[in-house]
């Protein structure tokens, strides 16, 4: 129910943090990954640590529409099919609405929420064709809660649910699921700068439960479980992969 054995899967944001430890954890699990991702020199390195026979890198801006839809055909030809999309690039800003400039706020919004959707769309005419497929997009608690000085990223990841839900009603009549997973603060070189100083990493800690940060691979079960068969009746659903965040 939960094998993953022989599936081909396409990773943005592949080359760091969450979304390289889920090439990690699905290239344990026997699937060919191609890793998306912006940073070529950190892509190449994940996927000749990982293994160079199971997982290739294609370097992409994930907010360009035309580089997105040559390169999903690129991931064709090298996979022969694609089974699983996962919407793991990011970017993450803090500070206060009055001070956001329209160049911050149109970049968050292209990579989040953009970047997921030129993905979906492009893998999406894939998966229609061959009937069957997994789209996992990458939310956060704070597309659920109004978190300070966040306006952006929080607008973006509330709209990445919304996307969700959508491509969930429509493409599951072609066998294709689309959930999200909605992480809490993990330790990625995202939000490290971040955690760096004493007000955010004090505040961030007294607001979950479990009462640390999570890592990375703790990431992996809920990518797999989207991933796989177990989840066929899961549609629509954004997976909190939170600490207890949203709990309280």
């Amino acid at each position: 129910m939960f094998s993953l054995d022989g599936k081909r899967a396409v990773v943005t944001g592949g080359a760091s943090g969450m979304g390289a430890a889920i090439v990690e954890g699905y290239a344990s699990c026997g699937v060919r990954v191609a890793i998306v991702d912006q940073n070529a020199k950190l892509g190449r390195q994940v996927a000749e640590r990982v293994d160079r026979n199971s997982v290739s890198f294609l370097e992409c801006d994930v907010t360009d529409s035309q580089a997105v839809d040559l390169t999903v055909e690129a991931a064709l030809r090298t996979l022969k099919r694609i089974d699983i999309l996962v919407n793991a690039a990011g970017v993450f800003l803090t500070g206060p609405a009055e001070d956001l400039s329209d160049t911050e706020w149109d970049r968050v919004l292209k990579v989040n929420l953009y970047g997921t959707f030129y993905m979906s769309r492009a893998v999406g005419r894939i998966m229609i064709a061959q009937k069957a497929g997994k789209i996992i997009n990458f939310s956060s608690t704070d597309a659920f809660l109004g978190v300070p000085n966040q306006p952006v990223y929080c607008a973006s990841k509330g709209a990445v649910n919304q996307l969700t839900r959508v491509l969930a009603v429509d493409w599951i009549k072609h066998g294709i699921n689309v959930n999200a997973i909605g992480p809490c603060d993990f330790a990625t070189p995202m939000i490290e700068p971040f955690l760096n100083t004493d007000e955010y990493r004090d505040w961030i800690l007294d607001a979950l439960p479990v009462g640390r940060v999570g890592q990375p691979s703790e990431i992996v079960g809920a990518a797999v479980f989207l991933a796989s068969d177990a989840s066929n009746m899961v549609v629509g659903h954004t997976l909190l992969v939170d600490g207890g965040r949203t709990v309280i």
